[in-house]
């Protein structure tokens, strides 16, 4: 007896119907994403003589963490 095998094996069936639900699964989501427009940062005016540090609220809260 000879076996017939079939071009068509497990492992491509599941990979063909994984493949098909992704892609219904991502052109379902897809028209609900909505590009949003990226806030632009406010430039500071250049401080008159040189430098250029603040002390921040970002930089308060890193020293307030490295306090011993």
């Amino acid at each position: 007896m000879s076996s017939k095998t079939s071009p068509l094996s497990r492992r491509s069936l599941f990979s063909g119907a994984a493949t098909v639900g992704a892609v219904a699964a991502v052109s379902a989501v897809l028209p609900g994403v909505v590009k949003q427009a990226v806030p632009v940062a406010v430039a500071l005016p250049k401080p008159t003589r040189g430098g250029g540090y603040m002390l921040s609220e970002h930089v308060q809260q890193y020293y307030k963490t490295t306090r011993v």
